[in-house]
């Protein structure tokens, strides 16, 4: 009865450790896309404002979520740059 016991609990415990470890893939997998589509947004939005631009993003080397997402904010960031500048001129 008690190998029944620590079976059971073993089994429980891996269970609960890949449930938890699918949970945080998932949500990295939801970061990555949200960041991927907003730099995806961005550029369409600048596109249809006549603008040229660069969507390439370089995600070798980039191993984890955090460094993916971070790759994406920047180029984000760098199309919100030119969005204002087009914008600014626009307004002239």
């Amino acid at each position: 009865m008690k190998t029944l016991n620590k079976t059971a609990l073993t089994l429980l415990a891996a269970t609960v450790m890949t449930t938890s470890a699918f949970a945080d893939t998932e949500g990295a997998t939801d970061r990555i896309q949200s960041a991927k589509g907003s730099v995806e947004a961005l550029s369409v939005t600048l596109e249809n404002m006549g603008a040229d631009v660069d969507t390439s993003v370089n995600l070798n080397g980039a191993y984890t979520a955090d460094q993916k997402v971070s790759i994406y904010n920047a180029k984000h960031a760098e199309l919100q740059a030119q969005f204002d500048a087009l914008r600014a001129q626009s307004a002239e």
